[in-house]
C-alpha cells in the first residue's frame, strides 16, 4: 500500500539522510571516542563530495515533495496525470543527478586550491568555508562565485517552496472540515519548518561574515543544518503518516 508518489520520494529521502549521517557523525564518534583529531587528505575529500552529494539531493527532493502536495491539494484532478510513475523516477533521478553534478564542482574547486594557512580545520567534519580558511586569500574567488551561483539556486528553489505552500494554504483554508484543514495543516507546517532551518543554518555557515565567526558558533550552526535536519525528517515524515504507522504495525 505504500506506492503512491509521497511514499516513492519518501523512500529517497530516507536514502538521504541516512548518508548525511552516515558520512559525518561515525567519523566524529570515532574522533572523540578514540580522542584523535586527524582526517586523510583523501578522506577529507571523499567525506566533503559525498556530504554535498546527499545534502544537495536532499533539497531538490524537498522541493519535489513540496511539489507533490501542491499538486494532491491544489490540483487533485490533475494528480495521477502530472505524477504519474515515469514522472516521479525522471524527477527523483534528476534529484540525484543535481546532487552528484553539485558535490563534484564545490569537491574540486576547494581541493584544487593551494593551502597556505596550515592544515588545521575548526570542525567535526569537512566543510567549504573551513577549506577555504585554509587557502591563500587571492585564489578562492572562483569559489565564492560558485558558491553565489548555487546559493541563488538554492533561494530560487526555496521560493518557489514558499509559494506552493501559499497556494497549499490557499486552498486548505476553504476545506470546510475543521478536520480536514487540521490534517493538512499538520502535514505541510513541519516539512516548512525543516526546510528553513535548514537553509537559514546552511545560509549562515556559508556566507556569515568572518567578523562574527567563532569555533563555538561554527560547530552549532554545522550541527543545525548537517545533522538536525536528517534526524528529524523521519520523525516528521513516517510518524506522522498514518499509512505507514499502520503498514509497520501490520509488519
Amino acid at each position: 500500500h505504500l506506492h503512491t508518489p509521497r511514499d516513492f520520494f519518501l523512500l529517497h529521502l530516507s536514502l538521504t539522510d541516512l548518508g548525511c549521517i552516515c558520512t559525518t557523525v561515525p567519523k566524529a564518534m570515532h574522533n572523540s571516542l578514540w580522542g584523535t583529531t586527524t582526517i586523510s587528505y583523501t578522506g577529507c575529500a571523499a567525506q566533503l563530495f559525498f556530504f554535498l552529494f546527499f545534502i544537495s539531493a536532499e533539497f531538490s527532493l524537498l522541493t519535489i515533495m513540496c511539489y507533490d502536495r501542491y499538486v494532491a491539494i491544489c490540483k487533485p484532478l490533475h494528480y495521477e496525470t502530472l505524477l504519474g510513475s515515469r514522472a516521479c523516477a525522471h524527477m527523483a533521478a534528476a534529484a540525484w543527478a543535481s546532487g552528484f553534478l553539485n558535490a563534484l564542482l564545490h569537491t574540486a574547486n576547494p581541493f584544487s586550491l593551494p593551502l597556505c594557512q596550515g592544515n588545521a580545520l575548526g570542525q567535526f567534519f569537512c566543510e567549504i568555508p573551513q577549506i577555504l580558511k585554509l587557502s591563500c586569500s587571492y585564489s578562492y574567488v572562483r569559489e565564492l562565485r560558485l558558491l553565489v551561483v548555487t546559493t541563488s539556486l538554492v533561494l530560487g528553489c526555496f521560493i518557489f517552496i514558499v509559494f506552493s505552500y501559499v497556494q497549499i494554504f490557499r486552498a486548505v483554508l476553504r476545506i470546510p472540515s475543521e478536520q480536514g484543514r487540521h490534517k493538512a495543516f499538520s502535514t505541510c507546517l513541519p516539512h516548512l519548518a525543516v526546510v528553513s532551518l535548514f537553509l537559514s543554518t546552511a545560509f549562515f555557515a556559508y556566507l556569515k561574515p568572518p567578523s562574527i565567526s567563532s569555533p563555538s558558533l561554527d560547530l552549532t550552526v554545522s550541527v543545525l543544518y548537517s545533522v538536525m535536519p536528517p534526524s528529524l525528517n523521519p520523525l516528521i515524515y513516517s510518524l506522522r503518516n498514518q499509512e505507514l504507522r499502520d503498514a509497520i504495525r501490520t509488519m
